[in-house]
């Protein structure tokens, strides 16, 4: 068990260093959209920092709420799932490249393009999949009841994604297009 929640933590981490090391090379417009950040996405960060740090300490340590006595399958197919999300998360986060903007400053950069190869041929929002299936994952391979907290997540998730769609579709051109031949989340299903 001990090699499987340090391999969980190991994807955690790089994803974390993915995110922060693309986040630095990013370009004037997205660095000075972070310094003008209202009280109210302030908090929104802080929460999000204590979830992932939660996230992190559970990984490492804590058996919590224990759905099983003999969690083998589980523990496999919440793996699997963890090993999809993750390289799909990370996969979409490369692709977008300097398009990408973190979704509590909710702004279109001014010189953002349309990303439609990759991943995002199949998909409009990999990156928020590939975390879903992320933590889905991670919940089942730590034989716990907290993967129920996922489907609350996927509600923000899904409103989120529908509130950047609109913004998207009135600013960038062709999204709407883009938006009739792709799925949301996955791909010829939703």
């Amino acid at each position: 068990m001990l090699t499987l929640r340090i391999l969980l933590f190991s994807g955690l981490v790089l994803h974390k260093i993915i995110w922060e090391a693309l986040k630095r090379s990013a370009g004037a417009e997205q660095k000075s959209a972070r310094k003008k950040r209202p009280p109210s996405v302030l908090a929104l960060k802080a929460v999000k920092l204590l979830v992932l740090v939660f996230i992190l300490v559970q990984t490492l340590t804590l058996d919590i709420l224990p759905i099983t006595d003999d969690p083998g399958a589980l523990r496999a197919v919440g793996v699997a799932l963890y090993a999809v999300g993750l390289a799909t998360a990370i996969a979409g986060r490369m692709q977008l490249g300097r398009n990408w903007v973190d979704f509590e400053d909710y702004t279109v950069l001014k010189n953002q393009s349309l990303v439609a190869e990759g991943v995002y041929r199949y998909v409009r929002h990999p990156i928020y999949t590939g975390d879903i299936f992320l933590l889905l994952g991670l919940e089942l391979a730590l034989n716990s009841w907290l993967v129920l907290a996922v489907a609350v997540l996927f509600v923000v998730v899904y409103r989120q994604a529908a509130a950047e769609e609109k913004v998207l579709a009135a600013t960038i051109p062709g999204y709407d297009e883009y938006c009739s031949r792709t799925k949301r989340f996955i791909p010829y299903v939703i």
